[in-house]
């Protein structure tokens, strides 16, 4: 039986997609922390991934969310560099997260610390992008869901 059949909603089906590859040698505290990093610069640049207001049944304010979901996958050092070239290449929205920004402690450093390396060169850690579902698949080729 179909959902239309159940008079139920279609499921939804985004035309983008939100995505973060990691490097797969990343502890459990820097996979959370890149994550966290990279995500955070995607609402504030892109309004139209962002969803209403929560609120609970009380009437408590909650902040909005992304409006869809954000998947997260894993791959080598190697993987990150082609899905880097590839996003930039593709024109995709993104955030960087090098290795040198664990060494750092706030916004102003970190934002040095990338500048002072030619994009080709980053030692990449994580990478999140946003675009059209099908050029992230293609950027992101060779990456694997993460565990």
């Amino acid at each position: 039986m179909t959902n239309a059949m159940r008079n139920e909603p279609a499921p939804v089906r985004f035309d983008t997609k939100i995505a973060v590859l990691l490097r797969a040698d990343l502890a459990v505290w820097q996979r959370l922390n890149v994550t966290a990093f990279l995500v955070s610069g995607v609402g504030p640049e892109l309004p139209e991934t962002i969803g209403e207001p929560y609120a609970d049944a009380d009437g408590t304010p909650y902040l909005p969310m992304f409006r869809q979901p954000v998947l997260i996958f894993e791959g080598t050092k190697e993987t990150l560099t082609t899905a880097h070239g590839r996003a930039l290449s593709r024109g995709l929205a993104r955030s960087v997260f090098t290795a040198d920004l664990f060494a750092t402690g706030n916004d102003r450093d970190n934002r040095a610390a990338v500048r002072a390396v030619p994009a080709d060169r980053l030692d990449l850690v994580g990478l999140a992008v946003y675009g059209p579902r099908n050029a992230v698949d293609k950027a992101f080729k060779g990456a694997r869901m993460h565990p």
